[in-house]
């Protein structure tokens, strides 16, 4: 009798569990004595610093040379990508929680940039582009093109969630696609030398509905 309540007990918590999903974050609005000033510093401190850093280290024009803005070499380590992606996903939280048109404007100004370097096929990564240009997806265990793509999913779900605005998620969707193309059943097999473009596969799925993302993801 206690082993089949066991059992039954589990099968419960295991359906109950299938069916958890994440609060969406723009339905969050923290106001508490802790955490909110800490908020607050991020907008008016540490954002503003990430953008300036950004634009010092090269992070950006990064994007401006691979799209033929301006001329010059590739600036930084070769995943400096991810991390103008994860100040944009970090700018689209705060947004959603503390609107901001001086902030979004940033955003859309440096989603231009992003939006211009992504090629004809959808491919986006501005080290390869730029330094590498014959070497795409050769070394996907060491140089982190799926890892920058996947933090550049990450931005653009929560860009569209937290504003509304298709730019970033257009972009995303393209690189998804192209991905897609040459990742799979029957294509390459490849393994990612660094986590990330699963949990931003399922992220693209949530969003769109697109079971290819699930998939891929697999």
């Amino acid at each position: 009798m206690l082993l089949t309540l066991h059992a039954s007990s589990s099968s419960a918590d295991e359906a109950a569990a299938s069916r958890l999903v994440s609060v969406p974050f723009v339905q969050v609005h923290v106001e508490d004595a802790f955490w909110a000033p800490r908020l607050k510093t991020n907008r008016e401190a540490s954002l503003p610093h990430n953008f300036a850093w950004c634009e010092k280290t090269g992070r950006f024009s990064n994007f401006d040379k691979a799209a033929g803005r301006i001329e010059g070499a590739f600036e930084g380590i070769y995943f400096n990508d991810s991390d103008v992606y994860k100040v944009l996903e970090g700018a689209s939280y705060s947004l959603a929680d503390h609107p901001d048109p001086s902030l979004e404007k940033k955003v859309d100004q440096v989603i231009d940039k992003i939006a211009a370097a992504q090629q004809e096929s959808g491919y986006l990564n501005t080290y390869f582009t730029l330094a590498k240009p014959d070497e795409k997806w050769t070394d996907i265990r060491r140089k982190h093109e799926l890892y920058c793509a996947g933090h550049l999913f990450e931005a653009a779900v929560a860009h569209y969630q937290a504003t509304g605005k298709r730019t970033l998620l257009d972009v995303a969707l393209r690189l998804a696609d192209h991905i897609d193309d040459v990742f799979g059943p029957e294509k390459r097999l490849d393994v990612p030398g660094h986590e990330e473009i699963e949990l931003a596969l399922i992220k693209l799925h949530h969003l769109t509905g697109e079971k290819r993302y699930l998939d891929l993801a697999r």
